[in-house]
């Protein structure tokens, strides 16, 4: 098959983001507008997911827009009837909601536990199982995942944890999808500051960790949240065609170098 520049659009295919009030879902949400995708979105704060709305519609697209708890299956599946309602089908879904805390495993109590399993990886499914039937054939789905799924943790296990069962969960659900030629990737961002990031990076450097994370990667410069955004678009695309089962690190190459450094002792 040869490519041409067309390619890489995504003109009248719809997609849903979750997490687009800020960061590296606002940054995916905007770039698909603007290759021509028609939105979906949703976040858990109003006023955040007010203003990606504001800019969405800006870009000419159609934009449907919900404060939306991705725990909640209820609020799942009443989201995803109306997206269904709006559009009639769902040809991409980019599962960007998600969040941690630092904590030590051992001061980790089993409420906080729940809460980022929930979070992190059984909104996930609760979402797939609702999209898929909405999919036709050829669909994309793209769940962001974390450097962390791919490497220790420390002050962030369960969460690391989650991360790996989402990463685990994409190779498997490649292949189960295949008949239908609906292709599930993972993008597993790193050194892209972002206010959520720069707050859970804040609590753990209050903390007293015995490790902290490399910060500069190699590259020698950090990313944005449209470096993660560029390659959500392309596992979205028709560029992708052939592409499933697989993680792509984005990251500057902190992933190959390592990720975590021992602090010396004072």
């Amino acid at each position: 098959m040869t490519f041409d520049p067309p390619a890489v659009l995504l003109t009248d295919r719809v997609a849903i983001v979750t997490g687009a009030g800020q960061g590296l879902g606002k940054a995916t949400a905007l770039l698909m507008a603007r290759f021509g995708a028609r939105l979906a979105v949703s976040d858990r704060v109003a006023e955040t997911l007010a203003s990606t709305e504001r800019e969405l519609s800006a870009t000419g697209q159609p934009v449907f827009a919900r404060r939306l708890d991705v725990r909640d299956p209820d609020a799942v599946a009443s989201f995803l009837a109306d997206v269904a309602a709006e559009y009639g089908r769902v040809d991409i879904l980019v599962n960007n909601a998600g969040g941690t805390f630092f904590s030590p495993f051992l001061g980790l109590s089993e409420k906080g536990e729940q809460t980022l399993m929930l979070e992190n990886f059984a909104q996930v499914t609760s979402l797939i199982r609702g999209v898929v039937p909405l999919m036709p054939d050829g669909g994309a789905i793209v769940n962001l995942t974390s450097i962390e799924a791919h490497q220790a943790a420390p002050g962030f296990a369960v969460y690391g944890a989650m991360k790996a069962a989402l990463a685990h969960l994409t190779r498997t659900l490649a292949l189960e999808l295949a008949s239908r030629r609906i292709r599930v990737n993972a993008v597993a961002p790193d050194a892209i500051p972002t206010g959520g990031d720069r707050d859970v990076r804040a609590e753990m450097l209050d903390g007293v960790g015995e490790y902290e994370p490399a910060v500069v990667p190699p590259l020698g410069f950090m990313g944005s949240a449209d470096d993660a955004a560029a390659v959500v678009l392309f596992l979205a695309g028709d560029l992708s065609r052939f592409v499933t089962g697989t993680t792509i690190h984005v990251d500057g190459g902190n992933w190959a170098a390592g990720g975590w450094r021992r602090v010396s002792p004072d």
